[in-house]
């Protein structure tokens, strides 16, 4: 059997199907396929290596990952409520969670890369590219999109990144100095931004210049509603095209790295495979092969060419 790519362009998506694949990844492969624009995104390595989680905490329960070589730890951030006679309260907004929060990040960071600067248009610049992966900006998604706003707007985190026996990191740092904070729709404005700029704060715009990945948009388009699947691919990005030879990774660290929401490593063996044929089906050139120790890496062609980044 070939590739699910193979298939799709020689027997089409029933050919697929038929063969044996499951219907999402077929979806998301020929999504990839058909899309002709050839858009870049970036993202910072660090996110690679450590995520942020998949479903929603409570709003003050902050969240920590460990991956080989980086710790990531996100506190929640608070807004202030002042009640008609004047008292104050504060209260968690909670960590940015799920596919938007890291389709926000995404946009972020790529248009920093972009413009070489801090500050990034939001407005009509940001809800294209959103609609352009597939996130519209009314209705529930729109809801979602403005809680993730300000969740990452108020939330501080700290990436402990490890080099052979030194130690380095963002120590208390915001992703962001000046807020997005996104407004309900009011019938006009179709979730009107009350600023017009969001500015990186220094730290993390220094690191994402230093150390950044590039991803093809029609991947990120063909996974906008899976965060699992998102970060695998991203994981992938990074990894694979830096390797000199076959690297094992083991099923307890891949457990570590993109299975802390299950409880058992069996019940993560059995969804993982699933996860990864979905970001497999957006880079046609990842070469991985599962053992029963766990993932062998492979060396891969890079998802975006070389003279393409010399292009933009």
């Amino acid at each position: 059997m070939g590739t699910v790519h193979d298939l799709i362009e020689a027997k089409g998506r029933k050919g697929a199907i038929d063969a044996g694949f499951e219907r999402a990844v077929v979806e998301a492969a020929s999504a990839y396929l058909a899309d002709e624009d050839s858009g870049l995104g970036f993202a910072y390595s660090g996110w690679a290596q450590c995520a942020l989680p998949h479903k929603r905490l409570e709003n003050d329960a902050p969240w920590g990952i460990v991956s080989e070589k980086v710790k990531l730890m996100v506190e929640p951030g608070r807004r202030q409520i002042v009640a008609p006679d004047g008292s104050q309260n504060f209260e968690f907004v909670g960590v940015p969670f799920g596919s938007h929060a890291r389709l926000i990040l995404l946009y972020l960071q790529t248009e920093a890369l972009r413009t070489g600067r801090r500050e990034v248009e939001l407005g009509n610049s940001m809800r294209g590219w959103l609609a352009r992966v597939g996130i519209p900006a009314g209705g529930m998604t729109g809801k979602s999109v403005r809680d993730q706003a300000e969740r990452i707007s108020r939330c501080k985190l700290t990436f402990d990144i490890s080099t052979g026996s030194r130690s380095s990191g963002l120590v208390q740092q915001t992703i962001v100095d000046r807020a997005l904070f996104i407004e309900a729709d009011d019938g006009a404005t179709q979730g009107r931004l009350s600023l017009e700029t969001a500015k990186l704060s220094e730290g993390f715009f220094e690191q994402l210049r230093r150390h950044p990945v590039p991803l093809e948009e029609a991947a990120i388009k063909a996974l906008s509603n899976n965060a699992p699947a998102l970060d695998v691919y991203l994981w992938l990005a990074y990894r694979l095209h830096a390797l000199k030879e076959n690297r094992l990774v083991p099923w307890g660290a891949l457990k570590a790295q993109f299975g802390t929401g299950f409880s058992k490593l069996y019940h993560f063996k059995n969804k993982f495979p699933g996860t990864l044929a979905l970001a497999n089906a957006v880079y046609p050139g990842a070469k991985v092969e599962f053992t029963d120790e766990g993932l062998v890496l492979k060396p891969s062609r890079p998802p975006v060419a070389p003279r393409l980044l010399t292009a933009r």
